[in-house]
């Protein structure tokens, strides 16, 4: 297929699109942040020659907190999907894979969330109203041993830990969790529903492994031998305390997450310290 993607240099960006293009699908445009090019860039595209199959719309802001303290933040989010279903419904792009969130199965209600409950309706809206298929992914607490520079929770954690800084803890450390999930795993879930054709169907992803976030940074610190002090703060605003998701959807088309959490820490660490070993400051951004 001729691909259209968002969000390429990401974490999970990065690694989707290197299993797309190994397994033989060509990638025609591809817009991210980091390339200084935002969603008004498919504004400047020359649609005359674009002959494109698919939409992959990888790219959102996806911090909570941030998102709280400023919600027009989260707000570019419900913006960015509609202009992609808008330059789809105009350029005849038959199929969208919109990355949603596995935080909107959460109680706690935040502009991140509502801005990713909006996304996945309008793709709905977009296929009933004009026949654009869709799926929708939502992923937990993707990870894996890439320079994240979004700044998540697996990369606060290990990059303060080789640093020697406080990992922080916000909420009951004896009972907080996350349901992580390796970075190929994730992958995979994506390309068995697109292999199988699951079209106008959502999918949560997870390594299906709740895991204390407590004894995740006792594990990161003991890795990393580092000094760094484990602080305990109060939980943030509407943020989930128990993330555990239920994947046995996309498990009935063959998911079966391979990597561990601590295999996958143990993989995520020694990346970093090889970007600490060859640079100093990889960390200051």
């Amino acid at each position: 297929m001729n691909l259209i993607m968002t969000g390429d240099k990401g974490l999970i960006g990065t690694f989707l699109k290197e299993r797309l293009k190994k397994e033989g699908h060509n990638i025609i445009l591809t817009i991210d942040l980091k390339d200084g090019k935002n969603i008004n860039y498919l504004k400047e595209v020359d649609t005359k020659s674009l002959k494109a199959d698919l939409f992959i719309h990888a790219a959102a802001f996806c911090k909570i907190n941030k998102s709280i303290e400023n919600p027009r933040q989260a707000h570019e989010n419900s913006n960015d999907i509609f202009e992609v279903l808008e330059f789809c419904r105009i350029n005849k792009i038959p199929k969208i894979i919109f990355f949603s969130s596995s935080r909107i199965l959460c109680d706690e209600k935040n502009p991140y969330t509502s801005s990713k409950i909006y996304g996945e309706e309008l793709c709905r809206a977009y296929n009933q109203c004009y026949g654009i298929d869709y799926i929708i992914i939502r992923p937990s607490t993707v990870y894996g041993p890439f320079l994240d520079k979004t700044k998540r929770l697996m990369h606060i954690y290990v990059s303060n830990a080789i640093l020697g800084k406080d990992l922080e803890i916000y909420g009951d450390p004896k009972t907080k969790t996350l349901d992580f999930t390796y970075v190929d795993d994730f992958v995979d879930g994506v390309m068995l529903s697109l292999n199988n054709n699951k079209w106008n169907e959502d999918f949560n992803i997870s390594g299906e492994e709740e895991y204390n976030i407590f004894e995740l940074a006792k594990f990161i610190i003991s890795e990393t031998n580092s000094k760094s002090k484990i602080k305990i703060s109060e939980p943030e605003i509407a943020q989930p305390q128990n993330v555990k998701l239920d994947i046995s959807k996309i498990k009935n088309l063959g998911y079966s997450p391979k990597v561990k959490i601590k295999e996958g820490v143990r993989k995520t660490v020694d990346k970093y310290k090889e970007f600490y070993l060859n640079d100093k400051n990889v960390f200051d951004f």
